[in-house]
């Protein structure tokens, strides 16, 4: 199949899988970050609050604020920026497997279904259709670009798209911080193309010092230095070690390989390593060991593991979270494990075997993610979908209360907060929303708490009872 209608049919099957999107509501922090925050309501407003986080992506914010406040605009965008990272990365993959499986008969089939499972699982949803997921998609927007400017420029006037590969670097470090991962994956590319790590690493040294460069600009901004503080306070390294691999175990083996997505998942940092740790450990090690061996021969196998690892540190490395895993974070590791596929359904003989191989997968992940875009048409099938698969977490328990009470519905609501206290008893948030709903005819009275469970939320209140996280 030739480029261009390979193009045309990723773009066609991401927009099909996606074609829900404009029935999606506001959800969860997007009343934190587009609905109640001013700053993202005007461009005046926006040039005051700066310097701040993210300034790219609370524009986007602004530029749809102002064509539209309707959600339906905001999720189009993102399906928008999301239909244009899958065509990068088909166009990524084209070069990238055509170097490192040379022998591999059919490297375009292997590209396509690289891009389309990038395109396609349901993973990609929360960074496509949850508004405040939108950092994820546009920085990895301007990565994947800025990583297709570094190969046009082995094509030739290697200069001006150089140049273009380190403004793109800006643009995704002005979206989401975590793009600091780029000139590493520049450094991966050359490395798996067969330069010997310090040459690659003496290819990249511009955009080294300006990694170094955006990193002072960072830690400039109060707002980031807090972040840091706070990450640096929340574990010791050797727990959050611990923490790290339960999350990347969970990641693998739930959205990823099941296409278990999970809004909410409840993943509590363990106390202590144990023998399941352990396993974990030891397999992530075999692994590892396993790719390194195969290097020479398999470069893309290789390839497609570390870039996974790779795309994984930003938010499972050194840095402590308090949420451990959520699904927007596969949104560029699940390009490792695609290409990994597509090589694998590539060197199939049976070529017919492998075209509906990848047509009965491409259409179960495509189905998978509409049926998932559905979730966010309101706050109450979304949390209804997150008890269902985190039936023992009191947040998103309370969360479905409150999205009940916003509904109109005070008896659902008051059952999902009773179900979140009988989780956690001392879950203040659902004790102060039941308060709100006051006593079944016949209890006795009881404290009334206002209506953000007690809080004095000022603006935007009846969406501050929800248990928010600022992820």
């Amino acid at each position: 199949m030739s480029a261009r209608k390979s193009a045309f049919l990723v773009a066609l099957a991401a927009l099909a899988a996606y074609a829900a999107a404009p029935g999606t509501a506001f959800q969860y922090d997007d009343f934190r970050v587009v609905v109640i925050d001013g700053d993202v309501h005007s461009w005046s407003a926006w040039r005051a609050s700066m310097p701040g986080m993210r300034p790219l992506t609370k524009a986007s914010y602004v530029a749809n604020w102002l064509a539209s406040p309707a959600p339906a605009g905001f999720a189009l965008a993102g399906v928008a920026m999301h239909v244009a990272s899958a065509l990068l990365v088909l166009a990524l993959a084209r070069r990238w497997i055509a170097a490192l499986a040379t022998a591999l008969p059919r490297p375009g089939f292997a590209a396509l279904a690289t891009a389309l499972v990038f395109a396609l699982h349901p993973a990609q949803t929360e960074a496509v259709v949850y508004i405040a997921g939108r950092s994820t998609a546009l920085s990895s927007l301007f990565t994947l670009a800025g990583l297709y400017a570094w190969e046009r420029a082995r094509d030739g006037a290697a200069a001006p798209w150089r140049a273009a590969t380190m403004a793109l670097f800006v643009a995704a470090m002005g979206a989401r911080e975590s793009a600091w991962i780029l000139p590493f994956a520049l450094v991966l590319v050359e490395v798996a193309r067969g330069e010997r790590v310090g040459a690659a690493f003496r290819r990249t040294w511009p955009f080294w010092l300006l990694a170094l460069a955006l990193a002072a600009v960072v830690l400039a901004v109060a707002p980031y230095r807090r972040l840091l503080e706070t990450s640096l306070s929340i574990r010791g390294p050797l727990d959050n070690l611990v923490a790290q691999l339960d999350a990347v175990a969970y990641l693998v083996t739930h959205p990823l390989l099941t296409l278990r997505v999970n809004f909410d998942p409840d993943l509590v940092a363990r106390d202590a390593i144990d023998a399941a740790w352990l396993a974990k450990a030891a397999a992530l090690v075999a692994a590892l060991a396993f790719v390194s061996a195969r290097w020479r021969r398999r470069p893309w196998l290789g390839f497609g593991v570390v870039w996974f690892l790779l795309a994984l540190a930003p938010t499972h490395g050194p840095l402590a979270r308090y949420e451990l895993a959520n699904d927007r974070q596969l949104y560029l590791a699940v390009i490792g494990p695609a290409l990994i596929l597509g090589v694998l359904l590539a060197s199939w003989s049976a070529r017919i075997a492998a075209r509906v191989t990848l047509a009965a997968l491409s259409a179960l992940l495509g189905v998978a993610t509409f049926v998932r875009v559905t979730d966010y048409a309101s706050e109450v099938r979304l949390w209804e979908a997150t008890v269902r698969a985190s039936p023992l977490n009191p947040r998103a328990w309370n969360n479905l209360g409150h999205a009940w009470q916003l509904a109109g519905d005070g008896a659902r609501a008051r059952a999902a907060y009773e179900r979140a206290l009988a989780i956690d008893p001392e879950h203040r948030k659902a004790r102060g929303n039941l308060d709100t709903l006051g006593p079944r005819s016949g209890d006795p009275p009881s404290g009334i708490g206002s209506a953000c469970g007690g809080e004095d939320c000022g603006d935007g209140a009846l969406h501050l009872g929800a248990d928010k996280t600022g992820r």
